[in-house]
């Protein structure tokens, strides 16, 4: 079985009947899902070396949603989270993401946009967990890296294309090409989306 095969999506709602349909509708698509009616209960069940990704609701009783997720940095962990809620509110959006959610979805939401939120959040998880997910590891692969091929590092982390930073550093396309992927070779990574898991998971171990 496969790293991918064994990741689970968790999910963190009081709503039975909302929680029901996210665990329905990703097994349906043979995503393996396990739901939880509160944040303590997915807390006390917690083990930090299963992979996968945490849907997280941010308005239950008890425990909320935001309140998880800073309990779930304190002990350090990768599990990257996709907030729900029902309300919009956008400072509460924009404080989950500063915290470190890679999405934030509102109900009613779109089983599609669900999905592709959760296939991406399984990919970080997938990408940090091979790289290994270590400060340390983060700064020696830095380390080797030329002044050109860092700078072409953190245009990356800042979502810049391959274009984009030709354009910035005024060189060709197939220039930063090839020093993307020779960071990427001392990095330990294989793609842009395994780059941006292990700067994710660095930050979170600072």
């Amino acid at each position: 079985m496969t790293t991918t095969a064994k990741q689970t999506v968790f999910i963190v709602d009081d709503d039975d009947a909302v929680r029901d349909s996210i665990q329905e509708l990703l097994e349906s698509v043979g995503l393996r899902a396990e739901g939880h009616a509160s944040g303590q209960a997915f807390l006390n069940a917690f083990e930090p070396e299963r992979p996968g990704c945490l849907i997280l609701d941010v308005r239950m009783a008890g425990i909320s949603g935001l309140a998880v997720q800073e309990r779930l940095n304190a002990l350090g962990t990768t599990l990257p989270i996709i907030m729900l809620t029902a309300h919009g509110d956008v400072p509460i959006a924009v404080q989950a993401m500063q915290a470190g959610a890679v999405d934030f979805l509102q109900k009613p939401y779109r089983d599609q946009a669900l999905l592709d939120s959760v296939n991406r959040a399984l990919g970080l998880d997938l990408g940090a967990r091979r790289s290994g997910t270590g400060d340390g590891d983060l700064a020696q692969g830095l380390s080797l890296l030329t002044q050109r091929e860092r700078e072409v590092f953190d245009y990356l982390l800042k979502g810049g294309t391959s274009k984009e930073i030709a354009r910035e550093l005024d060189v060709s396309h197939r220039t930063i090409e090839a020093h993307r992927q020779n960071l990427l070779r001392k990095l330990g990574v294989s793609s842009v989306k395994e780059l941006l898991a292990l700067a994710l998971a660095s930050r979170r171990e600072r």
